[in-house]
């Protein structure tokens, strides 16, 4: 046992002697000359690929030598316009816009569904109501309040409405909507709104503010303009009026299957901006996507309620109102970059620096599956101990006027 414990403290005792010893080796490259076609070849494809990459890519397509902002300042402003005729009812935006004017966020009610003459009183639970059900008033817990129902419960058990079956009486706004709602044809007319969306960006770094909306030499024709032009991407891009048909198009949706349950619609503005050229060429592109799950019954489409309050014969009463619409969020996305000279460097020097990388994959495949009588091997890695005072001249390597030793291994290597 012994023995062993001394055979091992003496082999890692030399172990971290060489460790050591090797740790202050310096080491330099050693150039030698292959002359084998199809290492020249993978050679030369990857300097291709590489310079490829950062001439394309790098420096044409990313921008790697401009200095970049990302987090602009940006302030949006909506406004929906349109008038629909709804029975014999005008609707203007005060009735089916919420809110009227808006930030980044505007809606417009496609569909209502209405409770009329709602008061306070007691009336019945309605039956899906979980433990609504009943048939004495034992089944009902007086005070009792359920936050899947409508109120609070007496603890009677009635009639609901006029059925056979019986529910628990409780104290709420009367008649409950899903017994008494009306529910309203759909506003079609609304595929012809219009939604004026006024965007105004500012890159701070660069002290660049620019908006989305033409420039006019006066106000007049800026009113005259903005009052007739409709957006195209083509031929309006400067326009900021968008049709609400238009906008449910290009987010590939059905606008009829949109007024029958609501949806969340984003509004996207994207400013990419090359500041080396004028300012005047920063223009903003729009995207449109729906937002929210149409897969998912239960989080799909878009409503809220909300109601009118009135008096009448001295009672207090409301209109209760479902409203099925499109919400528009409006989300701003910008970029902006200039030329700067130390992005420049960095990226260059990266540049040059990954050429490198040809060399390292050409020796570990002349190393791994062209080096098989080990000849490379042997030409490629020299340990030189002490530095001769004389020069000894060998037949395939000689040393040039810049210290580098060169092997040409054209002649007498198998390859």
């Amino acid at each position: 046992m012994g023995e062993v414990f001394h055979t091992f403290i003496v082999g890692f005792t030399v172990f971290i002697k060489d460790y050591f010893t090797g740790f202050w080796d310096y080491e330099t490259p050693k150039m030698m000359v292959v002359k084998n076609r199809t290492l020249g070849f993978i050679y030369r494809s990857v300097q291709f690929l590489v310079i490829t990459y950062f001439i394309w890519y790098v420096f044409i397509s990313e921008k790697a030598y401009q200095e970049s902002e990302t987090h602009p300042e940006s302030s949006v402003y909506t406004l929906m316009k349109g008038t629909a005729v709804h029975g014999d009812y005008i609707l203007d935006t005060v009735e089916y816009v919420q809110p009227s004017e808006g930030g980044d966020v505007i809606s417009t009610i496609l569909r209502r569904e209405v409770t009329y003459d709602q008061k306070h009183g007691t009336c019945a639970e309605h039956f899906k109501v979980p433990s609504a059900n009943c048939t004495t008033d034992s089944d009902c817990v007086q005070g009792e309040i359920d936050f899947e129902g409508h109120g609070r419960r007496t603890g009677r058990c009635i009639r609901y409405y006029n059925h056979a079956f019986k529910t628990c009486e409780i104290q709420t706004w009367c008649p409950i909507e899903e017994y008494a709602v009306v529910r309203e044809p759909p506003l079609v007319e609304a595929i012809n709104f219009t939604v004026f969306i006024r965007n105004s960006i500012h890159f701070p770094k660069f002290k660049v503010l620019r908006g989305n909306i033409k420039d006019m030499p006066n106000k007049r024709k800026m009113q005259k303009y903005l009052s007739k032009c409709q957006y195209d991407e083509e031929n309006e891009p400067y326009c900021p009026n968008f049709r609400l048909g238009y906008i449910a198009n290009k987010a590939r949706e059905n606008f009829s299957e949109l007024c029958k349950t609501g949806g969340v619609i984003g509004v996207f503005i994207n400013w990419k901006c090359n500041l080396d050229l004028d300012p005047s060429h920063c223009k903003p592109t729009y995207s449109f996507r729906r937002l929210d799950l149409r897969k998912d019954q239960a989080s799909s489409g878009y409503y809220y309620r909300f109601a009118k309050y009135y008096n009448k014969n001295g009672v207090s009463s409301r209109t209760l109102i479902k409203a099925y619409g499109i919400r528009l969020d409006v989300i701003v996305h910008g970029q902006a970059g200039k030329f700067s000279p130390i992005p420049t460097m960095i990226s260059t020097v990266t540049a040059l620096t990954s050429v490198g990388i040809c060399t390292i994959i050409c020796d570990w495949i002349m190393l791994t599956f062209i080096d098989k009588n080990e000849i490379y091997s042997e030409r490629k890695f020299d340990e030189v101990i002490n530095e001769p005072t004389v020069p000894i001249p060998t037949e395939l390597s000689y040393i040039n006027s810049f210290g580098s030793i060169h092997s040409d291994l054209s002649d007498g290597v198998p390859l």
